[in-house]
């Protein structure tokens, strides 16, 4: 037996400097090393053999075996270069190194606004129930946002707070956040919702919001007006006006929608000139000549939000704002085009990289 082993070694070692390519190499794993190999043959006769010669030639051919799959590992790699003729000072090939994403530096940006007041940040489950993402805030049943058209409701075994969902805006951490907590509160909490929309330059089935509120005693809409006026400034830029708009929203009142002055086109005050037509004249790519850009929504905390939340609504007041991140990176940065956010293009991403 020992002559038929050494007779495959031989073989073996010849074929192998005949050999050059890695296919040729494959070759000879398979030739020597495989299943149906005479390597495998050799193994398949020790249980014929006496115990005592049984492990003298199965310890001679597992070392064979060890042998030939170094072998044909070594040679597959190749020789290695000469690190004599290696230029350490060669520069290496260039590595482009990753950034923060615009939305991520919006949504920090902002939330960094808003925690310089006092503010806390709190971020609330994606998964939500009826009871807190509606109901809690006064929204009706009756109400359109609670159609299947406007909400993704999940097919989850529901409970005593009903069925559950996507939540469609960053309102229900306000809701747990009040439940827990004791006023005074001041809390804003960002994230991502969900709504199922059709996709296109200015909507999408899913985006960020940052919710705000607060709560306290002698609270009044001048409170909110201070905090709005602030973020606005500090964000875009002092020289902008705020302008609010009454509003129906379900769970403030009063309610209403915020606009600030373009401050791509530098709105000025005219005389005699209405808000419509104001820059009617201009073509500004942002505002579209009206010279004012809608940011979001506010209002006072509605008295029955607050004894949802188990807070007594006629010790303590409060007020609440919501804006849409992306939004407000594309007002910011004149993006036409809610899809490049996600798209991944890098030519795109890179305008905006830190």
């Amino acid at each position: 037996m020992e002559e038929k082993i050494k007779s495959l070694e031989k073989a073996f070692e010849e074929d192998c400097q005949k050999a050059a390519t890695p296919k040729e190499f494959e070759f000879l794993r398979i030739k020597y090393l495989g299943r149906s190999s005479r390597l495998s043959q050799f193994f398949s006769q020790l249980p014929n053999l006496i115990p005592q010669e049984r492990g003298i030639w199965g310890k001679r051919l597992n070392c064979l075996k060890q042998k030939m799959t170094a072998l044909l590992a070594n040679e597959a790699r190749g020789p290695l270069k000469d690190e004599e003729n290696f230029d350490l000072t060669f520069p290496s090939s260039p590595f482009q190194l990753g950034s923060r994403h615009i939305l991520t530096t919006v949504n920090q940006k902002i939330c960094s606004i808003f925690e310089n007041l006092g503010f806390a940040v709190a971020e609330g489950g994606e998964i939500e129930d009826e009871w807190h993402n509606f109901t809690a805030l006064n929204i009706p049943l009756e109400h359109p946002s609670r159609d299947v058209f406007d909400t993704f409701y999940l097919d989850i075994k529901e409970k005593n707070n009903g069925k559950y969902l996507l939540r469609s805006h960053t309102s229900p951490s306000q809701t747990r956040i009040m439940k827990i907590g004791k006023p005074p509160l001041a809390v804003i909490s960002p994230g991502r919702v969900y709504r199922p929309d059709e996709v296109d330059a200015t909507h999408s089935f899913m985006f960020h919001q940052i919710e705000g509120f607060a709560v306290g005693e002698d609270l009044n809409f001048a409170h909110l007006k201070g905090v709005l006026l602030h973020f606005a400034h500090k964000f875009f830029t002092p020289e902008i006006t705020l302008r609010f708009r009454p509003h129906f929203f379900p769970f403030t009142e009063p309610s209403a929608e915020v606009d600030i002055s373009c401050f791509v086109c530098r709105r000025k005050k005219e005389k005699g000139a209405s808000r419509d037509t104001l820059h009617a004249s201009r073509k500004c790519s942002v505002c579209k000549g009206k010279g004012w850009l809608e940011v979001l929504g506010c209002g006072m905390i509605h008295p029955q939000v607050l004894d949802n939340c188990e807070i007594d609504s006629k010790k303590y007041k409060g007020f609440a704002f919501g804006m849409g991140v992306e939004r407000i990176a594309m007002l910011k940065y004149g993006i036409g085009d809610i899809r490049l956010f996600y798209e991944n293009d890098v030519r795109f991403l890179e305008q905006f990289s830190i």
